[in-house]
């Protein structure tokens, strides 16, 4: 990605600057955070130096609706829905191995059904 930055920058610095800002962004977030599958979520942990990693949040499975990886071939943003918000996570990942965990643990296709998510949900709608 930084490359890239480089040689846009050369062509247009300023697409050049966001982008090397991206790629920046993008290492310090892939170093930082882990996503972890547990048996009934998905957790991203902090992780730090020398002390265990911290949990920073928690996204049981039963709330999803929907799950999506965006350029798969060039994997760097992961965008989920929950009955009452939206995620997006933009960090390095595999895509191939984050798209089997969330196909074992979520479903195929990247969707949940959304009749099982509502009776799940404690919320009416």
């Amino acid at each position: 990605m930084l490359i890239i930055s480089i040689a846009s920058g050369i062509i247009y610095f300023p697409a050049g600057l966001v982008l090397a800002i991206f790629s920046i962004f993008l290492f310090i977030q892939t170093a930082i955070l882990q996503l972890t599958f547990s048996a009934d979520a998905l957790l991203v942990t902090r992780r730090s130096w020398g002390a265990p990693a911290v949990e920073i949040k928690r996204f049981p499975y039963k709330e999803w609706q929907y799950w999506q990886i965006f350029w798969p071939r060039f994997p760097v943003l992961f965008y989920f829905r929950e009955i009452n918000s939206i995620h997006f996570l933009p960090m390095l990942f595999s895509a191939n191995q984050l798209q089997s965990e969330l196909k074992q643990r979520i479903g195929p296709s990247g969707k949940v059904d959304i009749a099982e998510a509502i009776e799940a949900s404690p919320h009416q709608l």
